[in-house]
């Protein structure tokens, strides 16, 4: 079948789009480049430069092409710009989903995967995140994604549409040096930025309720996530019509602040300089968010394969092929 890919020329949608076409599917990429890389789209793969808010040219797109299935990845989605900017992040984000949704509802696809977020569930005050766990989001990013889902379930089960939402958890490292991510707004980037600054690594706060005293998260290799989106698009085809998926996308293992900053200075060989300097803590940063991926695993027999060292080693080559002055 075909699939839509929205976003498909930023630093997840590339991947997944490198996925889909090794798994032996047909994509074509739809992407505004207002944060993507037209260098990312593989040479054969149609891209449509367009917003998910210009109904026109989604009508245009999922006619020419023949789409069957979307993936759903075109979002804003820094969490202090969102609460800065909350009505630009609903526009985009909500009324841009719904006017992909009803562009895709008309043309008659039947499959659609959206790209959800642990921001969802806010602040949990548990071991382990399952999918029952209250969503509770606590910024307009999070709320954003919480109102996609719901549009995404509502509008599968009125059009018989087969469903799924994704809730990707801290998503780091790269397939390969050329598609990594290329902005500082996830820890491992940030480190490494100050790294080559020369300036030390920050933590917001080493008074947590954890083992060392800073937050822990979840951390999934970017190339595990795209193969999900792979492992759900086939569930979803399997199960047929009216199928809703709501699945956690992680390793179900917590890794601390502290203990990835001593990681990455190991990786990258700046050792001691990677000593952070602590600072208080940030507003509405839980002390522990980690995944439980029993149901990807146990329903869907997917289970991510890579660790967290690949990941820094993976995203250190991608930063240094465009920072070679980091290496050393």
């Amino acid at each position: 079948m075909t699939w839509l890919i929205t976003g498909g020329a930023g630093f997840i949608g590339a991947h997944v789009v490198r996925a889909m076409l090794e798994a032996g599917e047909q994509v074509v990429v739809y992407d505004d480049l207002s944060t993507g890389d037209p260098a990312r789209v593989p040479d054969g793969v149609p891209f449509v430069k367009g917003s998910t808010l210009d109904r026109g040219m989604l009508d245009r797109t999922l006619a020419e092409f023949g789409v069957d299935g979307v993936v759903h990845l075109a979002a804003k989605k820094q969490v202090a710009e969102s609460v800065a900017l909350p009505l630009h992040y609903y526009r985009e984000n909500v009324h841009g989903l719904q006017t992909l949704l009803e562009a895709v509802t008309t043309a008659g696809a039947r499959r659609f995967l959206f790209s959800s977020s642990a921001a969802v569930y806010g602040l949990p005050d548990v071991d382990l995140v399952t999918e029952s766990t209250p969503c509770t989001p606590i910024n307009p990013y999070g709320e954003t994604k919480l109102a996609g889902e719901w549009m995404v379930r509502a509008a599968g089960a009125a059009h018989g549409m087969a469903t799924a939402s994704l809730r990707y958890f801290n998503v780091a490292g790269a397939a390969t040096a050329q598609l990594a991510d290329t902005g500082v707004f996830n820890l491992i980037p940030m480190v490494f930025e100050k790294l080559t600054q020369g300036h030390a690594p920050v933590i917001f706060g080493d008074d947590y309720a954890t083992p060392d005293g800073t937050c822990v998260r979840d951390f999934i290799h970017v190339d595990d996530l795209a193969s999900a989106h792979v492992a759900v698009a086939r569930a979803l085809e399997a199960r047929g019509d009216g199928t809703d998926l709501t699945v956690n996308i992680g390793r179900g293992e917590g890794v601390s602040v502290r203990e990835m900053i001593a990681l990455i200075g190991e990786v990258t060989g700046y050792g001691p300089d990677a000593e952070p300097t602590v600072l208080p803590r940030r507003a509405g940063d839980p002390a522990r968010v980690v995944a439980s991926a029993d149901r990807m695993r146990t329903e869907l027999n997917w289970t991510a394969r890579r660790d967290v060292r690949e990941m820094v080693a993976s995203a250190w080559e991608g930063w240094c092929l465009y920072h070679p002055e980091a290496r050393r």
